[in-house]
């Protein structure tokens, strides 16, 4: 593989942006590409999201699936994962909302943020079950996995194939489908879906498989008929198998046991600087990563001057193999950078496209980004975190040697009242 220099993204058109997709990165997808009809990328379109967004009533219905309509989820999860929304901006942003709908919506920004740091100090080990083995189910399952059968899975999997997205209660019935009932890899489970996911991070992806398969905590999530008549009705009444229902009852698995928590990554790794780091020389370049991609990014702001660089990581996208609905929304969201930033965009290894360089970057709290780091002659800015490792959390971590669960998180990293 090479280092290559791309031509310019199009813009205002996206059967151009598709067409540029295809022709440039569609050897690295896992499928045809084609643009997701539920979401564009783009600064212009976080924004245009963050300003209709409307959390009311959301605690009542966050977890509805089916009609679509009665639906609560407000999917901005793609324009947060990429950076575009950080979480500080979305959590301003609903502070006016009912006490009780902001309550829930923040708590689940509080989650992401959680999944954040638990993958910024755990890293690629997250790849295996941080605390338990997985449980085995009791019955042997004796059909695929997500049997197209099932409408429940059927229908969950053609919008995440459809949109590259679905909404968190039918991952978890996916997740728990896959991994506990039917006895699949949990990481296999979770790797399909952060190939689709326009939203797919390590962080939360992972988190939310070690959770549901119970191989980050005591407990697992237990996928059942009574759920999907609870959240998608039609589902059940529409189904070839509802007089033999597979998922009537609550499947039940055998004893695990415990495995040796992974080592922490050290707190400058895990978290990075707390106040701009400088590098050895002046930057002449911004380097914008796919975790930060927003025209707010901090180091983008810092050097309004400066032209920017962005790659696409050969090597890594062809192990990935990323659905080209997502491959578009980089893409989209790179154009709108280039409306208002001089903007490059490589194909091959960062390491060599930045190597004769000096870049301003933000840190990114994902290992890749640390090994990169160590190769490359970088500024780097402070992650926005919302909440930011404190004392209290570092002491934890020093001392347990392992990261809190997400209600001690919570308390540790809560900040302090304003006077």
């Amino acid at each position: 593989m090479t280092e290559t220099k791309l031509p310019p993204v199009p813009t205002d058109d996206r059967a151009a942006v598709t067409a540029w997709v295809a022709e440039h990165l569609g050897h690295l997808s896992c499928d045809d590409p084609q643009p997701s009809p539920a979401f564009v990328g783009g600064q212009v379109a976080a924004d245009r999201a963050l300003a209709d967004l409307d959390v009311e009533g959301y605690a009542r219905s966050r977890s509805m699936v089916d009609p679509p309509e009665q639906r609560g989820a407000s999917k901005m999860s793609p324009y947060i994962r990429h950076g575009l929304l950080p979480l500080p901006e979305v959590w301003d942003a609903t502070n006016d909302a009912p006490s009780y709908d902001r309550f829930r919506y923040q708590g689940e920004l509080l989650w992401q943020e959680y999944a954040r740091h638990w993958y910024a100090n755990y890293g690629s080990a997250t790849a295996r079950p941080i605390a338990y083995e997985p449980v085995r189910p009791e019955e042997a399952w004796d059909r695929e996995p997500w049997p197209d059968e099932m409408r429940c899975v059927a229908e969950t999997l053609a919008e995440l194939h459809t949109d590259g997205w679905c909404v968190n209660q039918t991952r978890m019935w996916l997740a728990s489908q896959y991994s506990y009932r039917a006895g699949g890899d949990t990481f296999a489970g979770e790797q399909y879906l952060f190939q689709h996911l326009l939203d797919g991070s390590r962080a939360a992806n992972r988190l939310g498989w070690q959770w549901v398969a119970g191989t980050s905590r005591p407990r697992v999530y237990g996928f059942a008929r009574r759920q999907v008549r609870k959240r998608a009705p039609r589902y059940c009444e529409e189904c070839e198998l509802a007089a033999s229902c597979p998922i009537s009852g609550y499947p039940k698995g055998r004893s695990r046991s415990q495995v040796d928590r992974p080592p922490l990554r050290s707190p400058a790794t895990a978290y990075g600087p707390e106040t701009t780091q400088s590098a050895s020389g002046e930057p002449t370049v911004v380097w914008l990563t796919a975790e930060s991609l927003g025209l707010r990014d901090p180091a983008l702001q810092s050097h309004p001057d400066l032209p920017v660089v962005f790659v696409f990581d050969e090597p890594l996208l062809a192990r990935l193999r990323l659905s080209g609905k997502r491959l578009i929304f980089l893409a989209e969201t790179l154009s709108d950078v280039a409306a208002v930033r001089s903007l490059d965009i490589h194909l091959g290894r960062p390491a060599i496209a930045l190597a004769s360089t000096t870049a301003a970057v933000t840190f990114a709290p994902v290992p890749g980004f640390g090994r990169l780091a160590t190769q490359l002659d970088l500024e780097q800015h402070p992650w926005p975190w919302l909440r930011p490792p404190t004392a209290d959390l570092l002491d934890y971590l020093a001392e347990n040697r392992r990261v809190p669960s997400f209600r001690d998180f919570c308390q540790l990293t809560k900040p302090e009242p304003k006077s």
